[in-house]
């Protein structure tokens, strides 16, 4: 139900757009995570926004270069990547959770319901 786009091959120092489509009616209450697995390595949290307020969060890795932002008209969550390093190279995933997050619980993995396929996202000259 969750449906990510606008990954692909950027040069170190560009920029991306990702975008999450969550067609439910309910998706003002929902809060919408960004997760990213690179090769070997465990999903982590990148970023969030509540429904609650729109409150948001980073991690540490990517606060100041990525912005998240919800069109809740559109259904649609976005993930503004900028200054992408190579070591953002990941799979990109969006996930949802009907229940409020806060900023020590946003970027746990058990309880977001809903998870989309994934997009890739590789940053290389």
């Amino acid at each position: 139900q969750l449906v990510e786009s606008g990954g692909g091959l950027v040069q170190p120092g560009g920029s991306l757009r990702l975008s999450c489509i969550f067609s439910k009616d309910t998706f003002d209450y929902y809060t919408i995570g960004w997760f990213r697995q690179a090769p070997g390595k465990e999903r982590e949290g990148v970023s969030c926004i509540s429904a609650k307020d729109g409150s948001t969060y980073y991690s540490d890795s990517v606060k100041g270069r990525f912005t998240i932002s919800r069109d809740n008209a559109a259904k649609t969550v976005f993930l503004q990547m900028t200054i992408l390093k190579p070591e953002d190279t990941a799979v990109y995933y969006c996930a949802a959770d009907f229940s409020f997050r806060g900023p020590t619980t946003w970027h746990e993995i058990p309880g977001y319901d809903y998870w989309g396929q994934g997009t890739q996202v590789t940053v290389s000259a």
